[in-house]
């Protein structure tokens, strides 16, 4: 009887032991002194949602929450508005725990390393914070580092101006480095200058190149920035990161959602009001997502939603309608966003040791500030180191025949022009204002680029630019922001003000001026 017993006990104890390891348990608590800890005398904080990447569940009146895990799993809590989570030196928020007993696999660059047997409680803290209705943030594409020399290029050319920014957090879409993951490290102390938390999406260009399989491909990603897909909220905005780049057997990559990241967003948005405004963030544009249909049909109810993406190195704004499969009354606005590194740091050096970068669709390297007001957005593009007002290029000879004035035309770059902004332009001081239609073209400017001799008036010509710095550009692309206007026949000789204004879809008003003479 007493051996019957005994072995009874045996196997609940152990029942008891490998439920532990299955199930992780902890307290979302209100960190009164900011230490991290849950102390005695702090209490758990009710209804916040915690997530092990796939289920969503609220924690208790206690603050208590329960999940499943598995041998690599990330546990998170989705950080609600009115609160902040702790960050750590490199500003990175610390909202989640990686459940790795074994650790990542061997990989050319380290990933996890072993975190054991899972914690008993695995809590985390939350501080209150004020979040007023309109906020901004800052969003980098593609900062892409070969290599400390183009981090520098990062810290000076973008982050050292974004140092005393209004904005709350900042966003990297991904390509952080050029396939070299060790830079993590360095460009996140970069980063981190501008004193604001951070978060990373992860790109094609960030991966683990010794890994074989999509599983381990953000290994080392996951130790500095933690899950690749994630959530966060603050104000009226809820804001969804995916890793939507996908690793085939073949090792090539596709866009695609995983079932367990279209699961994570479906879960998670059973508990977001429809009244909230919905962001995506990912690497590879929506629309090139092969499975975009399934996050249109979580979207399809939700009357405010944006998406935003990288990778493309050129900025764009689509209106996604029935034709290109959206499921919502109104169009989705999906936004390319600049890129840090515009044409991956080629081209020629300006007098502070710093590549033009001009992004393949000629506009310069930058990134974008976007400002979030209750269920609202608008978006604003900011040049590297360049004014504010920089907005556009205006292309017209500087001397033009009297008589060949009517047939001269005028190309004008419209930086984050889209199909909704309204472009103007007069000439002279009397000049009346017409309105340009919109064309495609390629930047006549950055077309020039690609070919060194007649850039820099030198006896080469014929020789590409990329064949001299060493790094190959993609040709210029066609784009879709650009408008074209033509001078009055016969205007009088000398020289003359061209002005060109332009309104954005969100009601900003960019003015420029270039000066021609007539002969």
């Amino acid at each position: 009887m007493k051996k019957s017993y005994l072995r009874i006990l045996i196997i609940l104890v152990l029942f008891s032991n490998s439920f532990s390891q299955t199930t992780a348990t902890g307290t979302v608590f209100l960190d009164e002194n900011k230490n991290g800890i849950f102390d005695l005398d702090e209490k758990g904080l009710s209804n916040i949602s915690v997530s092990n990447g796939l289920d969503v569940v609220k924690t208790d009146n206690g603050g208590k929450w329960s999940l499943s895990v598995g041998d690599d799993t990330g546990i998170f809590v989705i950080k609600p508005s009115g609160f902040s989570v702790p960050v750590n030196d490199a500003q990175i928020p610390q909202y989640f725990y990686l459940h790795k007993p074994n650790g990542s696999p061997t990989l050319d660059v380290p990933g996890v390393e072993p975190t054991g047997t899972l914690p008993q409680a695995i809590d985390f803290p939350l501080v209150p914070q004020n979040e007023s209705e309109a906020i901004s943030a800052l969003f980098f594409g593609d900062p892409q580092a070969r290599g400390l020399k183009e981090v520098n290029f990062i810290a000076r050319d973008v982050v050292q101006e974004c140092i005393g920014t209004d904005a709350k957090f900042g966003v990297s879409l991904g390509d952080i480095v050029a396939d070299d993951p060790a830079l993590f490290k360095e460009i996140s102390e970069s980063v981190a200058q501008i004193g604001i938390p951070w978060y990373n999406i992860f790109g094609n260009h960030d991966h683990n190149r010794a890994a074989k399989d999509d599983k381990y491909k953000d290994e080392t990603f996951e130790r500095f920035f933690g899950p690749s897909t994630f959530a966060f909220e603050y104000g009226q905005t809820v804001f969804i990161g995916f890793k939507n780049i996908y690793y085939q057997p073949d090792g090539k990559y596709k866009a695609h959602f995983t079932d367990e990241q279209i699961a994570f967003a479906r879960n998670y948005l059973k508990f977001v009001h429809k009244n909230k405004l919905v962001v995506l963030m990912m690497h590879a544009p929506i629309l090139y997502t092969n499975n975009r249909d399934k996050i249109y049909q979580l979207l399809k109810d939700y009357p405010y939603t944006l998406s935003i993406s990288g990778h493309t190195h050129q900025m764009a704004h689509v209106f996604i309608d029935e034709k290109m499969d959206w499921l919502g009354d109104d169009q989705h606005h999906h936004f390319i966003n600049a890129t840090v590194s515009g044409s991956w740091w080629c081209g020629m050096y300006d007098e502070m040791g710093i590549p033009h970068a001009t992004m393949n669709d000629g506009g310069p390297n930058g990134y974008s500030i976007i400002t979030f007001d209750g269920n609202q957005y608008s978006i604003r593009f900011k040049a590297a180191r360049r004014p504010v007002d920089y907005q556009m290029n205006i292309y017209v000879p500087d001397e033009i025949a009297q008589a060949d004035a009517d047939t001269t035309k005028i190309l004008i770059n419209v930086f984050a022009g889209s199909e909704r902004s309204k472009v103007e332009m007069k000439f002279g001081k009397n000049g009346e204002w017409t309105v340009l239609e919109q064309t495609i073209a390629r930047d006549p400017a950055c077309l020039k680029m690609h070919k060194l001799g007649p850039y820099l008036d030198l006896e080469l010509d014929g020789k590409k630019l990329d064949e001299v710095l060493g790094w190959k550009m993609d040709f210029p692309s066609k784009s879709r922001h650009m408008w074209m206007g033509k001078l009055p026949s016969n205007p009088p000789k000398g020289a003359h003000t061209i002005t060109v204004k332009t309104t954005d879809m969100f009601g900003q008003i960019w003015t420029d001026y270039r000066i021609i003479r007539i002969n």
